[in-house]
């Protein structure tokens, strides 16, 4: 018989089956054959189909850490819908923008996101909306609004939409961190060369017009 292999292919093997213990009944006509204690031998050809996935010349090739590379992209968040840009901004920083795309690994691309206190809510999500966190101690859970959030912290909203799109764990907190937002229009990454992203292009619900 052949060695296994990795790959989908056909093999024929040559098996022998004995038939000595399959005697016919008493009083047959070929009793007197199986009398002489023979054995027969017949000979057969089976075609064999081995389907296996694991193919070393077609699986996946995977990331290595030196092989890691990161560029840098800015978005404008003026009039932009904050689900709508967290969904871009988590597949960016992950990383499911390239082909190289290694869920294990960190190779995402940073993104900086500008005039964040100009982001917009859709219906009555800026009024209604509840975001919740505990502190840990008994009745000790607090709710707060995207409306009070944007007067203490105006990015803290995109930055918790972007975070519950990413995995868990060590490599989630590590992919937040490329994430870079400000009020305004200043940032200090133009050293970068960041990569201007007009999301209003790549569809029209992105963003809410006035």
């Amino acid at each position: 018989m052949q060695g296994a292999q990795y790959s989908s292919n056909a093999y024929r093997y040559d098996v022998n089956f004995l038939f000595s213990s399959l005697k016919p009944a008493i009083g047959s006509n070929r009793q007197k054959q199986f009398n002489r204690n023979t054995i027969i031998c017949n000979k057969y050809k089976i075609d064999i189909n081995l389907n296996n996935s694991i193919n070393p010349r077609t699986m996946t090739k995977f990331l290595k850490k030196d092989q890691l590379s990161s560029n840098w992209f800015e978005i404008d968040a003026k009039n932009a819908v904050v689900g709508r840009l967290a969904t871009i901004i988590s597949k960016i920083i992950r990383g499911k923008n390239k082909t190289t795309f290694t869920p294990h690994m960190d190779d995402g691309d940073f993104v900086v996101v500008k005039n964040i206190e100009k982001i917009k809510f859709t219906g009555k999500k800026f009024q209604n909306k509840r975001y919740y966190r505990h502190t840990g101690y008994p009745g000790g859970i607090k709710e707060t609004t995207p409306e009070k959030l944007l007067e203490k912290k105006p990015g803290e909203a995109l930055k918790l939409a972007v975070k519950r799109m990413l995995p868990g764990g060590v490599l989630g907190k590590k992919q937040l961190t490329k994430l870079k937002i400000y009020s305004g229009n200043d940032h200090p990454h133009a050293a970068q060369n960041p990569k201007v992203i007009e999301i209003d292009k790549l569809n029209n619900k992105n963003t809410i017009r006035n």
